[in-house]
């Protein structure tokens, strides 16, 4: 059974929303004022999935990709640039409102630069032990099958075919395997998940892979199979190496954007925390000129930013520590020497690190997140904690996807 819906507005992660007495449907790939066609999606009594556009908004224009639509990976290629920023920004604003913090959200800030740094592609096992490789369909376990994604850095040419050849080189048997390809200054940099134990007839057709496509290094879960170069990124002053399936910001002008605005928070700091520090975008920045306290659970990131400092000259001192700050934050009484403190945690948020930094005296705190929601609850705890919210700014890395960043500074 087919229903006709009209569009009010895009919800936080890019669907459509009708509103109904019975509550709110939401349909990917619509825009607010439209008219479409629908069919309900089994198991999902809110969702619907689009058949056709009926009446079209004059915002609607041709997307990018061939393979939007079906692709999960981006949820709006059909939105005129300007309606696209507005939305997204505005995920920033709804989200502290809620919150019941009232401060101003800048204007957002494109850092797509170039495009994706990091890409994980998904290899299945298809009809007939066909393989399969490229991004999943939208909350969907299929795999939409690509030969390119144009959000990817001109730097990743090359990673979807070496996906496809390492895929068909591990004779999958319906074993599913993510394949996570990196930008280094020295190549592509690949590392394989999910393939379980490999014989040697396997390694060695990895190995064959690897030099044919002529990848920096090729790992299966941080396992070395073989490395044609060091891959390295430059961060500020220091070259760092990368440990395999290292996190990087998505876009290497996301990770300078970031960068530029911890570091202009932070400038009148002489002792500056920074904490879920990783591989040290901010660190090796700010310690150019000021003293750092660096704190991080990756054991594999920190040993590379210890590496890195030890190697580049001109920087403060930089005090490195493995921590985990969910589970033993860095307390009130630590931070006594503290002039400023960032913290930049994963998707869930820093709840304890927050708590922590409520109760300390440090002037200048810097948040930085990837997720509206626990930010937002984050800047709710130390609000209440005493710290004014000053300005908050939303940064664009992840271009016409629903995800946003926030580089936000909050005083005593």
């Amino acid at each position: 059974m087919t229903e006709r819906l009209v569009i009010t507005r895009l919800a936080h992660r890019g669907d459509g929303v009708a509103e109904m007495p019975g509550g709110p449907l939401y349909v990917p790939y619509t825009l607010p004022g439209e008219t479409v066609e629908t069919e309900r999606v089994p198991g999902h009594p809110d969702r619907r999935r689009l058949l056709r556009v009926i009446e079209a908004s004059p915002e609607r224009i041709a997307p990018i990709c061939q393979h939007f639509g079906i692709c999960g990976g981006c949820a709006a290629q059909h939105w005129t640039a300007e309606r696209y920023r507005e939305w997204k920004r505005d995920l920033v604003a709804a989200a502290l409102a809620q919150a019941g913090l009232d401060t101003p959200v800048a204007e957002l800030i494109d850092a797509h630069g170039e495009g994706r740094r990091r890409a994980t592609f998904h290899a299945r096992s298809g009809a007939n032990d066909t393989v399969e490789v490229g991004f999943a369909a939208l909350r969907a376990h299929t795999i939409v099958g690509i030969d390119r994604c144009p959000v990817l850095a001109p730097a990743l040419d090359g990673a979807v075919s070496a996906a496809w050849a390492i895929g068909e080189a591990l004779e999958l048997h319906r074993k599913p395997l993510d394949i996570q390809a990196t930008a280094s200054d020295a190549g592509i940099d690949v590392d394989v998940r999910g393939s379980g134990p490999l014989a040697p007839p396997q390694m060695a057709n990895l190995a064959r892979v690897a030099e044919s496509h002529r990848l920096a290094r090729l790992t299966r879960h941080g396992e070395l199979i073989v490395q044609r170069a060091t891959p390295t990124v430059t961060i500020g002053k220091a070259r760092v190496a990368l440990p395999p399936g290292a996190f990087l910001q998505a876009t290497a002008k996301g990770e300078e954007t970031l960068a530029r605005l911890v570091v202009e928070h932070v400038a009148d700091a002489r002792i500056v925390a920074d904490l879920f520090c990783g591989l040290g975008p901010f660190a090796l920045r700010v310690a150019e000129r000021a003293r750092v306290r660096t704190a991080d659970s990756d054991m594999a990131a920190i040993a590379a930013l210890k590496q890195a400092v030890g190697t580049t000259p001109g920087l403060k001192p930089i005090d490195v520590e493995i921590r985990d700050l969910f589970r033993r934050p860095v307390l009130a009484a630590e931070l006594k020497t503290t002039d400023a403190a960032v913290f930049d945690p994963p998707r869930q948020g820093a709840e304890a690190q927050a708590r922590e930094l409520a109760k300390s005296a440090v002037p200048v705190v810097v948040a930085v997140s990837c997720n509206p929601a626990t930010f937002a609850r984050d800047a709710r705890i130390l609000a209440d904690g005493g710290y004014r919210l000053v300005q908050a700014t939303p940064v664009d890395q992840f271009r016409y996807s629903p995800h946003v960043e926030i580089v936000a500074r909050f005083e005593r």
